[in-house]
């Protein structure tokens, strides 16, 4: 059983994933698509899951900083929505302040300003899978 965890975007998709011990996350890639064109990214996730033997999908779900649900939160709503029609696993994880943690990451590295972008997507994914990793991990010690 493994985890993928997803950072959705309006024109990206950034991927991390589980090892099989579930004990390390790692960035995996980022999927570039046509503005708001998720139909797309649902075939991609399926091979993923497929592939990699996932259990479940960890989807960032962005809210506003007093709690409440936005635009980007509508949106990672309506995701879950066309991968749960698939009979995939979602699970939802507040990302809120993830891509400024990815962007200090990928800028304490000293990375090429050019090449920052997908890295910060995949990177904010990694973020969103460990935080829901902690939650997990924390529950079944219970």
């Amino acid at each position: 059983m493994r985890f993928l965890g997803l950072d959705l975007g309006t024109k990206t998709l950034g991927i991390s994933m589980t090892d099989k011990t579930n004990t390390l996350v790692s960035p995996f890639k980022v999927i570039n698509f046509k503005k708001e064109d998720y139909e797309y990214l649902v075939p991609i996730v399926k091979e993923l899951i497929n592939d990699y033997n996932i259990e479940t999908v960890v989807l960032g779900l962005p809210k506003n900083m007093d709690g409440s649900i936005g635009f980007a939160g509508e949106r990672s709503l309506k995701f879950k929505d066309l991968l749960e029609k698939e009979n995939i696993k979602v699970e939802l994880e507040d990302e809120r302040l993830t891509t400024k943690s990815a962007e200090d990451i990928v800028h304490i590295n000293n990375d090429n300003v050019k090449n920052t972008k997908g890295k910060i997507d995949s990177i904010a994914a990694s973020i969103i899978l460990e935080s829901y990793l902690r939650r997990w991990n924390n529950a079944s010690k219970k």
